[in-house]
């Protein structure tokens, strides 16, 4: 019996078929491109870099840029220097997925980036709690508040370079949206 106020309705099940056969061969085929990447956290004060190894297989905090003139300079020598395949760039967004201030100011970074460092290709990915999660790490780690700040940067960036690859390789295509330098904008 509903509770008052409560809409009563009937749920129906069919049968979902369990072999492993259904499923698509790329998906969860562990393919991943091969090639240096980097991960970028753009904020306000600091950007955070993180790496990952050319198989893909872990990511690492790499270092933290300060934003303002020769940020993307910087970034340019660091996809020389480790000859990067692509860089990812987190895209932040509301828990509903609606996009702010902070995401356009995203967009205009990673299109800037992808003109600047062409044909190496940038993608936008969702960045949602990596943030929070790196804080809630680094805080059971021991580290206080201003301990945290030069390195929580760093650590979002490579929760976010991970997530790409753990994404990548689950699906068999590349995380996110392809930022297009020819096109000067999102593709």
């Amino acid at each position: 019996m509903p509770q008052p106020g409560c809409i009563e309705f009937e749920t129906k099940f069919e049968a979902v078929p369990t072999r492993l056969d259904c499923v698509p061969e790329r998906a969860g085929d562990g393919v991943l491109r091969s090639g240096n990447r980097l991960a970028i956290d753009v904020g306000s004060v600091r950007i955070g870099v993180a790496s990952c190894d050319p198989a893909g297989v872990l990511a690492t905090p790499l270092t933290t840029i300060p934003r303002g003139p020769g940020d993307l300079a910087e970034i340019a020598r660091l996809c020389t220097e480790r000859d990067v395949i692509e860089v990812i760039v987190g895209l932040p967004t509301s828990l509903s997925g609606k996009e702010g201030k902070s995401a356009f100011e995203a967009r205009t970074f990673a299109t800037e980036l992808a003109c600047l460092i062409a044909p190496v290709q940038v993608r936008l990915v969702d960045e949602r709690f990596t943030t929070t999660i790196a804080h809630s790490a680094l805080r059971s780690g021991g580290r206080d508040s201003r301990q945290r700040r030069g390195s929580v940067d760093r650590a979002a960036a490579a929760l976010l370079l991970q997530s790409a690859l753990d994404a990548e390789r689950l699906t068999g295509d590349p995380a996110g949206e392809l930022v297009g330098a020819e096109s000067g904008g999102v593709r």
